[in-house]
């Protein structure tokens, strides 16, 4: 997908909005009132619809959702609701889904969607319907009120980035490396790949790359046998994956077929089980995404459209979808997370415990990473 930025400047809001609403229309003869002071009316009691996409990758049910959660309670004094449904990776089930939030009255829809071309129709009807939606992680095509989610080209250049810096002088263009890339269902993914060749292409040799079906581990696991059998095992110096999930699947086959020691292989994430590979030298880095950033941006947009409220004081950016021109847009910076950064970021900010992270298995490498 090619999607045209233009961007101020990287802003995230912290707290609620103070936006004066502006009540449009007016009452008709038989006494209905405009949208606007419908939702006036209703005040704090809003009830926020939250279609999450799969729950395979451990972020959504352990981060976004929690998080939006608490930050939609937060903006309404306790009286907002939340209802949440997770896809499960089924672009069908999600249409179906927002279609019970449709009848269920939702006042607004967050949406990350499983098929970013599939969910158009079901943002159409949530539109007809009066309920704004809010594109979130993913770019949804159809009639979007807002969006937000990381600047995705930068996580594939930072992922691009630091996989050179692990080769260091291996880096020529005659090495061979593999590319994990997301799901092409995934709009991410394309912009994920397209930060990551304009690190890459012309300093390694792109020996396989394959677009990951559902990104799902299993699935890079296959990938990468694939890989190993046609390109040799001797001869894979990295591996650029896509996100952690992958890379376990990648380590796998590459232990599976004796490679040792192992290639530098990327991720993204942060999910515990990578950044204990990265602690342990079996993966050399993930691209940590605060999500609490991303996750109370998704709910002061949805709680400031539920209420009428105008976004300007919260989006200073815009984005054009395939289908929708100018979408107000925050976009929140990523950090890439090695070894030597796991204390200043995932610990830091509270995303997992010293304790989480170095269990019993990971002890010894957690005491020479320093982390204690």
């Amino acid at each position: 997908m090619n999607t045209r930025m233009r961007r101020a400047a990287f802003a995230v809001a912290a707290s609620a909005m103070a936006v004066s609403l502006a009540a449009c229309g007016s009452a008709d003869e038989s006494g209905d009132k405009s949208d606007s002071t419908k939702s006036a009316a209703k005040g704090d009691n809003i009830k926020v619809g939250l279609l999450l996409p799969e729950n395979q990758t451990a972020r959504y049910e352990k981060f976004d959702k929690p998080l939006i959660e608490k930050k939609v309670k937060e903006l309404t004094n306790d009286k907002g609701e939340v209802v949440y449904a997770n896809a499960k990776q089924d672009a069908t089930t999600q249409s179906q889904q927002v279609d019970t939030m449709i009848t269920n009255k939702v006042d607004v829809l967050i949406v990350d969607a499983v098929d970013s071309k599939a969910i158009a129709n079901g943002v159409k009807k949530a539109k007809d319907a009066g309920i704004p939606v809010v594109a979130y992680d993913r770019l949804a095509e159809g009639p979007i009120d807002a969006y937000t989610s990381f600047d995705n080209e930068e996580v594939g250049r930072v992922q691009g980035k630091a996989l050179l810096e692990a080769l260091g002088a291996k880096a020529k263009p005659s090495a061979k490396i593999v590319m994990m890339n997301g799901a092409v269902t995934d709009p991410n993914a394309a912009l994920f790949k397209k930060g990551a060749l304009s690190e890459l292409e012309g300093k390694v040799d792109i020996a396989k790359s394959y677009d990951t079906k559902e990104w799902k581990p299993e699935n890079a696991n296959a990938n990468m046998e694939g890989a190993i059998s046609a390109v040799g095992k001797t001869k894979i110096v990295g591996v650029y994956s896509a996100n952690d999930g992958m890379a376990g699947g990648i380590i796998t086959a590459l232990k599976a077929a004796g490679v040792s020691p192992l290639p530098p292989v990327t991720g993204q994430d942060a999910e515990l089980a990578g950044v204990q590979r990265i602690v342990s030298g079996e993966q050399f880095m993930s691209v940590y995404k605060p999500y609490p950033q991303e996750a109370d941006v998704a709910a002061e947009m949805a709680v400031a459209l539920a209420k009428g409220e105008k976004l300007d004081s919260i989006a200073k950016d815009s984005v054009d979808s395939p289908t929708t021109k100018a979408v107000p847009s925050v976009l929140v910076p990523v950090i890439s997370l090695t070894k030597a950064n796991i204390n200043d970021t995932v610990i830091k900010d509270a995303i997992y415990t010293v304790d989480e992270i170095c269990t019993a298995k990971f002890k010894a490498a957690c005491d020479k990473a320093g982390l204690k």
